[in-house]
């Protein structure tokens, strides 16, 4: 079933395109975050990042760099970039199509994102490390 990232790639929805390739269509947000946020799309029809292959990843993660300098080259009072993408409904996934939000940051944008929260003050030592054992397990 198509989804509007699907109608939006095969031009049946408008948008402000500034990057397509043979995998990878780039637009405009239309929320808008900040000005020249932008979405970087598979043009695989992918749910989320649990779904890429090696193959897959390559082809749309090599891509970032490169439309992030041509947002950051875009107006030079864009001081950083956020790079996000959520993955899954519990994590703000909105439309079940991967995509990437490179979103431009400026001198006081107001922008509040949650990377500010700091619950450093609940863990120790031996919780950092059942962590990082169970993650690192799973390779």
């Amino acid at each position: 079933m198509e989804d509007i990232f699907d109608k939006i790639i095969h031009g049946e929805i408008p948008s402000y395109k500034v990057y397509d390739d043979e995998d990878v269509f780039a637009f405009l947000d239309i929320s808008q975050a900040t000005p020249g946020h932008t979405l970087v799309v598979p043009k695989a029809d992918v749910k989320d990042i649990f779904a890429y292959d090696d193959e897959l990843a390559k082809k749309i993660l090599t891509k970032l760099p490169i439309i992030a300098r041509a947002v950051k080259a875009s107006n030079p009072k864009i001081l950083g970039i956020n790079i996000l993408s959520n993955n899954g409904v519990a994590a703000g996934q909105s439309v079940p199509h991967s995509h990437w939000h490179i979103i431009p940051r400026y001198e006081n944008d107001g922008l509040d994102l949650p990377g500010a929260v700091d619950h450093s003050n609940q863990y120790d030592e031996k919780r950092y490390k059942a962590i990082a054992k169970s993650i690192s397990e799973q390779f």
